[in-house]
C-alpha cells in the first residue's frame, strides 16, 4: 500500500492564504504587537493613535524595502524609553494627562530620525564587508544569547501583566486574575499543540478569545468590581489632528513634524547601536524557522541571514519614517517572530494586511478601544508563551550554528551576556548605571559580549593552524 504524502501546514513568504484566513492571521499579528506598541506610547507620552499608524506604515515600507522577502513586523522599541524620558526632562517638558506637549515630541522626532542613520550605516557596512566579517563580530554565541536575554528580560513584564495587582481591588485582589491568565496560557498552548490545519495556525487569537470569554463570565457573575476589561484614557486621543464630531467614532492621528534639536541627536541616536545585535538575532531566528518549513515543503533555502544588510537598512529607514510622522523609534518585533515560528505563517501578504489593519485602527476610536480593552491578564497569558519562545529561539540559533558549549571562550561570552542582560533588568530595572550613564541592559550585555569575544579571539587562528 502506497504511503500518503504528509501535508505540510504553513505559509512561506511568497505564499498567500485565502482572504478569510489571511484576515484572521493578520488580526492575530496585530493583537500580538499591540500591547508593547501601546505601552511604549503610554510610557513615553507619545500619541497612541499616531504610534499605531507609524507602526503599520513602517512595516509596509520595510516589506517593500526587503523586496517582499523578509517577514518582519516593525513596532515601537523599549530600548529608547529612558533616552526619550531623559531628553524631555532635560528640556523642561513634562507629560500632561499622560501625553507630552507636541513640541517635546517634535524634538524627540529629530533624534529618532537621526538614530535611523546608525542602522543604515551598519547595514551598508555589512553589505560591503560581507556576512563572514559580521559573523566574526556577531557569532551565534552572541546573537543566540542576545535573543535569549530579550525573552528573559521581558519575563517580569509577562508575569506583571498576567497578575496586574499594583492597584488591587475587586477581581485583581483575588486569585481569579490568575485564572484568566492561566486559562489564556493553557488554551493557547493546547491549541498550538493539538489543533491541526487552519485552526492550528491561530492559537494566539483563539487563546486570547478564551481569555476574553473567561473574563466576560467573571464580569457577568461578579459585576463591575470584577471587570478586567480596560478603558482607553480620554487624553490618549485628545490631540487628534481632526475629529468627526467629538471623535468617538473617527479621529485622525496627531501627526507632527520633527523640530531640529542636536540635544535629541546626542541623547537618542546612540541607542540605535543596541538594536543592531537585536535585529541581527531576529534575522537569524527567522532564517532557521523559514528554512525548516521550506525543507519540509521540498523547496530551496531562502537564506534570510544573507539579507542582514537589507534588514538593518530597512530598520533604519523605518525609524526615520516613524520619526517623521510622530511615532517613536522601533525595531522588528520578537513577539511577531515568535507568532510566526509557532504558527508557521511567514506570509508577506499577512504582514501587509496586519499593517493595513493597524493603520485603519488608528483612525477609528472604537477599534482602538476594542483592542486596548483586552484584559491585561489575557495579554500576560500570551506573553508568557511568546517571550519564552523568543528565549527558546536563542537556544535554537546556537544549536543550528553548532556552537561549541565546551569552549571556554563561548562559555565566557554566553555567561557574561546572560548575567549582564538578565541581571541588569532585575537589579536596575533595565538601565545599568555606568560612569554616570544609564546603559540599557540588552545594549550593555551585547556590547560587552562583542568586546569580550573579540579579545578572546586574538590568536585563535594561529592556534587552529598548528
Amino acid at each position: 500500500m502506497k504511503k500518503e504524502k504528509e501535508i505540510v501546514v504553513g505559509y512561506l513568504q511568497d505564499e498567500k492564504p485565502s482572504p478569510g484566513k489571511l484576515l484572521l492571521y493578520a488580526l492575530q499579528q496585530v493583537i500580538v504587537m499591540f500591547p508593547a506598541t501601546i505601552a511604549v506610547a503610554l510610557i513615553t507620552g507619545f500619541q497612541v493613535s499616531t504610534t499605531i499608524f507609524a507602526s503599520g506604515l513602517a512595516t509596509v515600507c520595510f516589506v517593500l524595502i526587503s523586496g517582499k522577502k523578509i517577514p518582519m513586523y516593525y513596532g515601537s522599541s523599549f530600548s529608547y524609553l529612558s533616552a526619550i524620558s531623559g531628553l524631555a526632562a532635560a528640556q523642561g517638558y513634562a507629560k500632561v494627562n499622560g501625553i507630552l506637549p507636541t513640541e517635546a515630541i517634535q524634538i524627540a522626532q529629530f533624534g529618532i530620525i537621526a538614530s535611523g542613520l546608525v542602522s543604515i550605516a551598519a547595514g551598508l557596512l555589512v553589505k560591503f564587508s560581507g556576512r563572514n566579517a559580521v559573523e566574526k563580530v556577531l557569532p551565534a554565541s552572541i546573537t543566540g544569547s542576545i535573543a535569549m536575554i530579550i525573552g528573559l528580560t521581558l519575563a517580569g513584564n509577562a508575569l506583571k501583566d498576567a497578575a496586574p495587582v499594583a492597584e488591587a481591588s475587586g477581581v485583581l485582589a483575588s486569585g481569579w486574575v490568575w485564572a484568566v491568565s492561566l486559562a489564556t496560557l493553557f488554551s493557547t498552548i493546547l491549541f498550538s499543540r493539538y489543533l491541526k490545519g487552519f485552526l492550528g495556525q491561530l492559537p494566539l487569537l483563539l487563546g486570547a478569545g478564551v481569555g476574553c470569554i473567561f473574563s466576560a463570565v467573571i464580569y457577568w457573575v461578579g459585576g463591575a468590581d470584577y471587570s478586567l476589561f480596560r478603558s482607553l484614557p480620554p487624553e490618549a486621543l485628545a490631540a487628534s489632528a481632526w475629529k468627526l464630531g467629538d471623535g468617538s467614532i473617527f479621529a485622525m492621528p496627531a501627526f507632527s513634524f520633527p523640530k531640529v534639536s542636536w540635544a535629541a541627536v546626542a541623547a537618542i541616536m546612540p541607542i540605535a547601536i543596541a538594536t543592531i545585535p537585536e535585529s541581527t538575532a531576529h534575522i537569524y531566528q527567522l532564517d532557521i524557522y523559514v528554512n525548516d518549513l521550506a525543507a519540509k515543503k521540498g523547496k530551496k533555502k531562502y537564506n534570510l541571514a544573507d539579507m542582514l544588510d537589507r534588514n538593518l537598512i530597512g530598520d533604519g529607514i523605518c525609524d526615520m519614517i516613524s520619526g517623521f510622522v510622530g511615532g517613536p523609534a522601533g525595531t522588528n518585533y520578537g513577539e511577531n517572530i515568535s507568532t510566526m515560528a509557532i504558527t508557521k505563517v511567514f506570509s508577506i501578504p499577512v504582514l501587509i494586511a496586519a499593517s493595513v489593519i493597524a493603520m485603519v485602527i488608528s483612525f477609528f476610536t472604537p477599534l482602538i478601544k476594542i483592542i486596548y480593552g483586552i484584559p491585561t491578564a489575557v495579554i500576560g497569558g500570551l506573553e508568557i508563551y511568546l517571550f519564552g519562545a523568543i528565549a527558546a529561539q536563542g537556544i535554537a540559533i546556537m544549536i543550528d550554528k553548532k556552537v561549541d558549549m565546551f569552549s571556554a571562550k563561548n562559555i565566557a561570552v554566553i555567561a557574561s551576556i546572560m548575567v549582564i542582560g538578565v541581571g541588569g533588568q532585575y537589579a536596575f530595572s533595565g538601565n545599568i548605571p555606568f560612569f554616570g550613564m544609564n546603559v540599557p541592559c540588552i545594549a550593555g550585555a551585547a556590547i560587552f559580549g562583542i568586546i569580550l569575544n573579540l579579545i578572546l579571539s586574538i590568536g585563535e587562528k594561529k592556534e587552529k593552524a598548528k
